[in-house]
C-alpha cells in the first residue's frame, strides 16, 4: 500500500479562495465550513417553542394559553416547509428537524396537556390514553417520512399530526374557555377527554384517507366574492374563536370517515425496512 502524502499548499494561492468550487471559504484545517439554512428552519424553531411552551403552560395550569400554542404551532409547520421550497432551501437537517419538532408540538404537548388537565384523575387508564395518543403522532410521523416518496399527494394516510394535535388541544381550549367547565367538577369530562385522545390517536395510525389541500392553487385569481367570504369566515372565528376552530377542526377530522364511507382509500403502503 502507498503511504499517504499530504497535499503541499500553494504559496502563491489565495488564502480566501475555494479549492473545491462550491462557494464557500474552507475552514480550519482546510475543511469546507457547513450551515443549515436560517428561514425556513426559523420556523420550524418556532413549533418546538411553541410545543414546549404549551407544555410549560400545562404545568401552570393555563391550559387555554398552552392549546392556543399548539394551534400557532400549526400554523408555522405549515409555513416552514412552503417557505423552503419557494426559497430552494429544502436539506436533509430541515427534514429531520421538522420531524423532532412535531413530535414534541404535535405528539408530546397535547398528551401532556390532556393527561395533566383531566386524564390523571382516571389514574392509569387515563396515562395510557394519553400515551395512545402520544404513539399514535409519532407513528403517523415517522409514516409519512417513510411514504413521502410513494404515496398519494392528493390525501393524507391518515389524520395529520398537526390535525390531531388540533383535534386534542382544541377539545381542552373549547372546554375551558367557552364552556368554563374544571374536570374535578365534572367528572365525565375525564372518560371523555379519554375518548377524544384515543380517537385521535388511532385516526393518525389509520388507513383512512384525508384530503391533503395539496392541489389548491393559491396563485389563481379568484372572484371578488370569495375575499367577502373570507372576511365573513374570519369575523366568525373572531366572535368565539375557541368554538369556531374546533368546529372546523371536528368538521376535518370527520370528514376523512365520509370520504371513507364513500369509497376514497389512502393506499396502504409502508416500505420494507
Amino acid at each position: 500500500m502507498a503511504a499517504y502524502e499530504p497535499e503541499v499548499a500553494d504559496p502563491h494561492a489565495d488564502p480566501h479562495s475555494d479549492p473545491n468550487g462550491n462557494g464557500e471559504p474552507p475552514g480550519p484545517g482546510g475543511l469546507r465550513r457547513r450551515g443549515i439554512y436560517l428561514l425556513p428552519n426559523l420556523f420550524t424553531l418556532g413549533v418546538l417553542f411553541c410545543g414546549f411552551f404549551a407544555i410549560v403552560q400545562a404545568y401552570n395550569d393555563r391550559y387555554d394559553i398552552g392549546c392556543i400554542a399548539i394551534l400557532v404551532a400549526m400554523v408555522l409547520d405549515g409555513m416552514d416547509g412552503r417557505v423552503a421550497r419557494w426559497t430552494n432551501t429544502q436539506s436533509e437537517f430541515g427534514a429531520q428537524f421538522d420531524s423532532i419538532a412535531d413530535m414534541v408540538a404535535f405528539g408530546a404537548a397535547p398528551a401532556l396537556i390532556a393527561y395533566t388537565w383531566a386524564l390523571k384523575d382516571l389514574g392509569t387508564v387515563g396515562w395510557i390514553g394519553a400515551f395512545i395518543y402520544c404513539a399514535g403522532a409519532g407513528i403517523r410521523l415517522a409514516r409519512f417520512n417513510a411514504n413521502i416518496a410513494v404515496i398519494d399527494k392528493r390525501y393524507f394516510q391518515g389524520m395529520p399530526s398537526p390535525s390531531g394535535a388540533a383535534v386534542m388541544a382544541g377539545f381542552v381550549w373549547v372546554i375551558v374557555d367557552s364552556f368554563q367547565l374544571v374536570p374535578r367538577d365534572h367528572w365525565w369530562l375525564g372518560p371523555l377527554t379519554w375518548v377524544v385522545a384515543v380517537f385521535a390517536g388511532v385516526t393518525m395510525v389509520s388507513n383512512v384517507p384525508f384530503w391533503s389541500f395539496k392541489e389548491v392553487n393559491w396563485r389563481k385569481r379568484v372572484p371578488l366574492w370569495v375575499i367577502l367570504a373570507m372576511v365573513v369566515a374570519l369575523s366568525l372565528v373572531a366572535s368565539k374563536p375557541s368554538l369556531v376552530l374546533f368546529a372546523l377542526i371536528m368538521a376535518y377530522a370527520a370528514s376523512g370517515y365520509v370520504m371513507w364511507a364513500m369509497g376514497h382509500r389512502a393506499r396502504p403502503v409502508l416500505p420494507e425496512e
